[in-house]
């Protein structure tokens, strides 16, 4: 098994990015929080995890250890594939999923898109005894490719976000939300701008 990659960053989206290793270039799916910490050009070491399955063959790379061990604890639960724990692990860091299965939150698991109630309520049953420990790592950095250039973060945190389950028009509404940021700080990261957007959906 692929456990973690340290190559120079081909390209890097709100959800995905191609690291090459050695004139091989690794397509990695990734969360908005990991996104955010990549530069094209520069060098990088993700944690990954290789996901099998009959037709396909898919890396997903993560920041830190916690984060990769929240997609694999999240995966673990009944009915929840590697696209809807990469949903998991965008919404919540490592620590506030521990704290929403320990606290039994319903309403922050749920707002991750596609887990309802009963969806939650399995987290919460499944997961309890398996997340004591996360939040206990190195944050990922908050850092990332500026995101002031006229439209294009835009375009990355609408993309990302309709990647991450929500419709095209929940996505632009979030967008609008999260544009006075970068009228403060045209500077500031997708991945932060993603992160906001997440939060904005979560409450609405």
């Amino acid at each position: 098994m692929i456990a973690t990659l340290t190559g120079t960053v081909l390209t890097a989206g709100a959800t995905s990015c191609v690291v090459d290793v050695s004139g091989v270039g690794f397509l990695l799916q990734v969360t908005p929080a990991t996104a955010a910490g990549l530069r094209v050009g520069e060098k990088a070491t993700l944690h990954t995890h290789l996901v099998v399955r009959e037709d396909s063959l898919t890396l997903f790379g993560f920041a830190d250890e916690d984060e990769r061990s929240a997609f694999i604890i999240a995966q673990s639960a009944s009915g929840v594939g590697p696209k809807l724990a990469l949903a998991v692990v965008s919404v919540l860091s490592p620590t506030d999923l521990r704290l929403a299965i320990t606290s039994a939150d319903l309403a922050r698991l749920t707002s991750v898109p596609g887990i309802g109630a009963k969806g939650a309520q399995r987290l919460v049953l499944e997961l309890k005894d398996k997340v004591a420990l996360l939040g206990a790592g190195t944050p990922a950095p908050a850092g990332g490719p500026a995101a002031g250039e006229p439209e294009v973060w835009r375009a990355q945190v609408t993309e990302g976000l309709q990647g991450l389950g929500w419709s095209l028009r929940d996505a632009e509404a979030a967008a609008d939300t999260v544009a006075p940021l970068v009228d403060e700080d045209p500077t500031i990261g997708v991945g932060q701008l993603l992160r906001a957007a997440l939060n904005s959906l979560a409450r609405r």
